[in-house]
């Protein structure tokens, strides 16, 4: 999803409904993954803790993204927050 809703902003003079379809279109094809995904983990895995999980990948990826793909920096109060993330896997994936 981070390339679908994200990677536009490196060609911000697109045209916005192209920018709209494209995204979705690569939208389409990673909730072909998501759901089956879900479906899966949800045999093994709460609800909250499928999301929680979803939300560290995610981020994961988006930090990667945005410092490679759109050259942004990365902060220390990104890795601060990044940390309370991963902290909220481990509150939830107590027993």
């Amino acid at each position: 999803m981070t390339f679908a809703w994200y990677g536009h902003l490196k060609h911000r003079s697109a045209n916005l409904l192209i920018v709209i379809l494209v995204s979705w279109g690569i939208a389409f094809f990673e909730y072909c993954f998501q759901v089956p995904a879900n479906r899966i983990g949800s045999h093994y895995c709460t609800t909250a803790q499928l999301k929680i999980i979803q939300e560290v990948i995610s981020l994961s990826v988006f930090s990667v993204f945005s410092v490679l793909y759109l050259h942004e920096g990365f902060k220390w109060n990104y890795l601060a927050a990044f940390v309370c993330i991963l902290l909220a896997v481990v509150f939830v994936m107590k027993k």
